[in-house]
């Protein structure tokens, strides 16, 4: 017969602790940034081409009328909040032309952008390169329009951009130095001089102009001054700070469609990480854009919530509780609730071309869950006469995929590099080359 053995209490206590810890391993909601592929949970992905009332949409005219409407208003009410509608107007002043910038090789302008149609509202500051050798012909040039995160200064060397007033974050990139100690801190993410000499200009703007990106965010820059000067109401459904960096994309776009240099029939509109989900968000609600780019934008931008792989809509809305509207939080471990997925945010963009990417080791973004998020919103582009995504795998690494849209999975982690303005660049060539042009455009 066995005897039984008595422990102590403290050995009580740390087998009770390895046993929890056991649990929390084998239990795929409550693992810590979840990086194994069997541990996915099954999952359903709502139908893009499914009604609410449960009809099937079968033409693009049931897609653009009722379709496309309800798949926008759930993301507002569920995902990224409402907005105030769009300005009648939007001011805007020219501050600074250089046309010597870069060595003579670009005009460079600083523009301020009104983000409300009153004198005292909050605005930001536009920085726009474009190249002279396209300007000098008179013609108009095609832009890439993005958010950064540091400041206009820190996209490059150029000594004419002018220094930031707004707060900027004191994190492992800056290290709490000023703002002059910070010029072309991001340059390696923001080749201008190739983009310029592939005929393209740059603009860009800094996103804490337009909403700080800290938790206590919305009580400053738009949010703030909309709600205690226009009385739009701060609830569960208004907008996060991806809303306010998403509609301050469209502010700068109000401009670039008056500016005489640029194509605004061929805007980019591109953005990597949490300003990547503003890109994907903005290019959904704003048909401006003739194309749209997220490069390792992850949970709440490219990648399928459903999946809980790497970064959960939970962890998102503990870490960054400021990005996304408060009824976001009601699905918190409860994804298969959502009524949408970042499929649908993708299918938004369509017929408009389109590219995702992601990187090998950045786990947390979920690449297969970028990629799957994009092969399933195919469905609406194939409806519209798009040929979508020229692959129903996930391609090797460094072997992009280019048709209607476009995919790659980068060598490296989480970042925006070299190879990946490549592929953005041919990708975009592919289509402008081809005379296309966003609906709004030139004609």
């Amino acid at each position: 017969m066995r005897a039984f053995r008595f422990i102590s209490k403290s050995a009580a206590r740390a087998l009770d602790a390895a046993t929890s810890r056991f649990k929390a391993i084998c239990d795929p909601r409550s693992v810590a940034y979840q990086k194994l592929e069997a541990r996915v949970p099954e999952y359903k992905l709502p139908d893009p081409l499914v009604m609410s009332d449960g009809s099937r949409v079968k033409d693009p005219h049931t897609w653009r009328d009722r379709r496309r409407p309800e798949i926008l208003e759930c993301f507002r009410t569920h995902v990224y909040g409402r907005a105030p509608e769009s300005p009648a107007a939007t001011p805007f002043s020219v501050l600074r032309v250089d046309s010597q910038a870069l060595g003579w090789t670009a005009t460079r302008k600083e523009v301020r952008v009104g983000l409300g149609e009153q004198e005292d509202s909050p605005s930001f500051l536009l920085l726009l390169y474009v190249p002279n050798r396209v300007r000098g012909r008179r013609e108009r040039v095609p832009i890439f329009l993005g958010l950064n995160f540091f400041g206009n200064h820190t996209v490059h060397i150029d000594p004419g951009i002018s220094l930031p007033t707004a707060w900027i974050p004191n994190n492992s990139a800056t290290e709490g130095r000023p703002a002059a100690m910070l010029r072309g801190l991001q340059s390696s993410s923001w080749p201008v001089e190739f983009i310029l000499q592939r005929g393209y200009g740059l603009a860009t703007a800094y996103c804490g102009e337009i909403v700080p990106d800290r938790p206590d965010g919305l009580e400053f820059g738009v949010h703030r001054w909309y709600r205690e000067n226009l009385s739009f109401p701060s609830t569960a459904g208004s907008w996060g700070a991806i809303g306010g960096w998403a509609w301050g994309l469209s502010r700068a776009m109000d401009y670039l469609e008056h500016d005489p240099d640029v194509d605004h029939g061929k805007v980019v509109v591109i953005g990597h990480s949490r300003l990547g989900k503003a890109a994907l968000w903005a290019g959904a609600c704003d048909e401006r854009f003739g194309i749209v780019i997220s490069n390792n934008s992850g949970c709440g931008g490219a990648a399928l919530s459903r999946r809980r792989f790497g970064e959960t809509v939970a962890m998102m809305n503990s870490k960054f509780p400021h990005w996304f509207c408060g009824n976001f939080k009601r699905y918190n471990d409860r994804e298969e609730e959502l009524p949408v997925d970042q499929h649908e945010l993708i299918s938004l963009v369509a017929p408009r071309p389109v590219y995702v990417a992601s990187a090998q080791r950045d786990l947390h973004a979920d690449p297969m869950g970028e990629f799957l998020a994009t092969k399933h919103a195919g469905s609406v582009y194939r409806l519209l006469g798009n040929t979508g995504l020229p692959t129903a795998d996930l391609p090797p690494v460094n072997m992009p995929v280019m048709g209607g849209m476009g995919y790659h999975l980068r060598r490296g982690g989480h970042g925006i590099t070299s190879f990946d303005w490549m592929q953005y660049l041919k990708f975009t060539e592919l289509h402008f080359a081809n005379g296309y042009r966003s609906s709004s455009g030139l004609q």
